[in-house]
């Protein structure tokens, strides 16, 4: 009996100890309350409509609202119905958030959530609902501003994202499926995040629950100061996996300035196709390390090749700098103003060297010719870059259009397809190809998952490889 009393009695003292630790520790966790309370009002939804033709018969939910992204995915815009039916008119529509950065009715947003929007109706927390005008927005950062007409607005607090440290607790208000100012939490997983399809940005990974109607909301530090806005999650099931994207509230500020000033982004260009070192030609370039951007090719006339860059150089650097792996070349210089010189650390014949380039507008804007990876989603989905081809160069092949590949991503789609460095890109999906414009319009076109023909010019002949495309 006495035995038992006095096992009791130590586990009645374990259990306090216990439940007195699970105590201290759930005192220790961040309580995001106050942040919430004041930051809310400054967090708004977003809806957007916009009239588009189709024909067949399309898919709509009782409210008219935008077929789900998960049939999207499978079937397009229409699902496959018998009978086909006549072109109509349809309205779509799309539900995102953003937040207020100015008392006079500025906002930030995701550019894709009122991409080809019609109308935009922005709803604030006390209710109000205004038409929002769009200011301008930047599809390779994925940051759109608008303006409503209204005044002192409830405003939130820019924090400074260059600052944040892994492992740090962060926030997110927004409308996930329609349900307003739903707040999320977690950690910073991971900074510089570099995604394939986006070169510009350096995300901010966390495990914050993101889901539809989050895009373009705050990302929070505990301070209640915005880092960083929700852009898009990694996912193969269409929900939120635990892993999801911010953009860094410095490269959206720097965007939003120039879409306001502007109208427009003008962003730095040297005009080169740059490659990944691997540890072989690590080695053989007489670096210590796979780190750096290979200069596979330059544009004759662009601003590196005017400058003394030559292909087989590996930048290292750009202004103090480092670059640690080819997709940080871009972004850096991305950042750079048109006309501002850079200064480059390369290696060359084994040897350290530094340049001085003087940046030039990347193309796109001032429309000169392309000669980069390709932009925007189109890259990821296929894994290569492309440059176009002059009426001499079609001659002397003896085809009537193409565009000639210029680099392949390892491990991408089109490198287990087949597709080589120097490949001239005849056809898509039995679609002819003349530019690499109208490529990246065909590619956006095609559906995710699904193999098509592709047709090559190599070594004088044509031949056809089957090409299955990465989801967006």
């Amino acid at each position: 009996m006495e035995r038992t009393l006095r096992h009791s009695f130590v586990f009645a003292v374990l259990m306090m100890l216990s439940l007195t630790c699970a105590s201290a520790q759930a005192r220790d966790l961040p309580d995001f309350t106050e942040l919430v309370e004041q930051a809310a009002p400054g967090v708004v939804n977003i809806s957007t409509t916009r009239t588009v033709t189709a024909g067949g018969f399309s898919y709509h939910g009782p409210g008219g609202e935008e077929i789900p992204e998960i049939f999207r995915r499978f079937f397009g815009d229409q699902l496959p119905m018998p009978g086909g039916g006549q072109k109509q008119e349809q309205e779509r529509r799309s539900l995102g958030s953003g937040f207020v950065i100015s008392e006079d009715g500025y906002i930030l947003t995701n550019a894709h959530v009122v991409k080809d929007a019609d109308e935009i109706l922005v709803r604030l927390n006390d209710r109000r609902e205004l038409a929002a005008e769009l200011i301008g927005a930047d599809a390779k950062t994925d940051v759109a501003l608008l303006k409503v007409d209204a005044e002192r607005l409830p405003t939130l607090e820019l924090g400074d994202s260059d600052t944040l440290e892994v492992g740090e607790w962060v926030a997110a208000i927004g409308s996930p499926f329609g349900f307003d100012h739903s707040v999320t939490a977690g950690i910073v997983s991971a900074i510089n995040r570099t995604l394939p399809s986006d070169a510009y940005v350096p995300f901010i990974q966390t495990d914050v629950a993101i889901n539809p109607g989050n895009s373009g909301g705050p990302l929070f530090n505990l301070d209640g100061e915005v880092v960083g806005i929700n852009s898009q999650i990694f996912t193969r099931n269409g929900g939120f996996m635990g892993l999801s994207f911010a953009i860094p509230i410095s490269v959206a500020m720097d965007v939003a300035d120039q879409l306001r000033s502007d109208g427009r982004v003008s962003r730095g260009w040297l005009g080169v196709v740059i490659q990944p070192v691997s540890r072989d030609l690590a080695e053989s370039f007489g670096l210590e390390g796979p780190t750096g951007a290979l200069i596979a090719d330059l544009d004759p006339e662009g601003p590196a090749a005017r400058d003394g860059l030559e292909a087989g150089d590996v930048i290292v650097g750009v202004n103090g700098q480092d670059v640690d792996r080819s997709s940080t070349l871009p972004r850096l210089i991305g950042r750079v103003r048109p006309g501002d010189e850079v200064e480059l650390d390369l290696m060359r014949d084994g040897q350290k060297r530094d340049l001085t380039v003087t940046v030039g507008e990347w193309p796109d804007a001032e429309g000169g010719k392309q000669v980069s990876r390709l932009a925007s989603d189109s890259q990821a989905r296929l894994g290569l870059s492309v440059m176009p081809l002059d009426e001499q160069a079609l001659t002397q092949l003896g085809i009537e259009g193409g565009v000639r590949v210029e680099a392949v991503e390892p491990g991408g789609v089109a490198q287990q397809a087949g597709v080589r460095p120097g490949d001239v890109l005849v056809s898509v999906d039995h679609q002819a190809i003349s530019s690499p414009k109208q490529l990246m319009s065909v590619i956006e076109s095609l559906d995710a998952d699904r193999a098509v023909p592709v047709r090559l010019y190599r070594d004088g002949r044509s031949l056809y490889v089957a090409l299955r495309v990465n989801p967006e």
